[in-house]
């Protein structure tokens, strides 16, 4: 990949385990630069998304996150305009996507692994992936991600091949992405919505892939906004899948923050980039404000006391959100 002559400096980095990469505790999400306004309520042009971008070649976090098809490619078709507007990636930035079925057919073959990868290095305007992930794989059983050639193969191959220098999984279904888990062939696990203050059912996932050796990636910190902008305003978890009680909580954990003078979007965050497993933490960003409000998030100190009221508010069920 090209690099500019200049780069900016990234601190506090983190190696994401056995992946070889380091990363910020901070990971650009792509997924709003695609302008999805079904699932975040609002558009973002073209201008608005290489902005963002620009803006986060800037620093301080060095890793962005996107996939094949956000916004049914617009996600990467920005990024791509961004990187040749900046001259190329900048030195140490970290950049991953995923592979995706193919939205018309259904198809998840190897491939299709194959063609989605041709499609991003296109868009993305690189020769190869610091990090590429098999995405949402719940859309076809293990058993028919695992056939000889198929999309697992494939993935592996890939990597074998140097078309991305390391592999990681990423999804919701837990059960399912712990079977990919234990081939032990990934480098990286992405793991979203499910590790949050109000949802920690795939805390022994995570287990699982740290025993492993893994790079643990935890992306939707905020559930889908209910933890960013309030349960008042945004009053469905992870765009609607939680259950209704989930509001409930997340007022009270609301009420508890502010006694203690902490945003309830700063203990969300926090409680993700605070814990030793986790290598980073997705956010995603649509606007360069975005990224000032996310390090402004960063600075809160949250007070062992409001920890321990979170907890004691912390829903007893494990599963929040559908398994199947």
């Amino acid at each position: 990949m090209t690099t500019p002559a200049s780069a900016p400096r990234y601190p506090h980095l983190r190696r994401l385990g056995r992946s070889g990469l380091d990363v910020t505790p901070v990971c650009v999400g792509g997924s709003p630069l695609g302008s999805m306004p079904q699932l975040y309520g609002h558009e973002v042009s073209d201008d608005a998304a290489i902005a963002t971008v620009l803006r986060t070649f800037a620093g301080p976090f060095n890793f962005l996150d996107t996939s094949n098809n956000y916004g049914d490619g617009a996600s990467e078709r920005r990024i791509g305009a961004a990187i040749v507007a900046h001259g190329g990636l900048p030195e140490g930035f970290v950049l991953a996507t995923k592979v995706d079925r193919d939205a018309r057919t259904g198809d998840f073959s190897g491939a299709r692994v194959r063609a989605s990868v041709h499609e991003s290095l296109e868009r993305l305007g690189v020769d190869r992936f610091d990090l590429l992930y098999l995405h949402d794989p719940e859309a076809m059983s293990f058993e028919a991600g695992m056939v000889p050639g198929g999309a697992f193969d494939t993935m592996v191959a890939l990597r074998e091949e140097g078309v991305a220098g390391a592999i990681g999984v990423a999804g919701g279904l837990v059960s399912l992405i712990r079977r990919y888990v234990e081939t032990d062939a990934f480098d990286v696990l992405l793991t979203h919505n499910r590790y949050t203050l109000l949802d920690r059912s795939a805390a022994g996932l995570i287990d699982a892939a740290v025993a492993r050796g893994m790079g643990v990636v935890n992306a939707a910190p905020y559930g889908g906004g209910m933890l960013a902008k309030g349960p008042a305003e945004r009053p469905l978890y992870a765009y609607g899948g939680g259950r209704s009680s989930m509001a409930d909580v997340a007022a009270r954990m609301e009420e508890a923050c502010a006694r203690h003078g902490v945003p309830l979007a700063a203990a969300a965050l926090l409680f993700s980039t605070r814990d030793p497993r986790i290598h980073s933490t997705v956010v995603g960003v649509s606007s360069p404000e975005r990224l000032d409000q996310t390090q402004a998030l960063l600075a809160h100190d949250v007070p062992a006391e409001l920890w321990e009221r979170l907890e004691e508010l912390a829903p007893e069920a494990e599963h929040w959100l559908p398994e199947a």
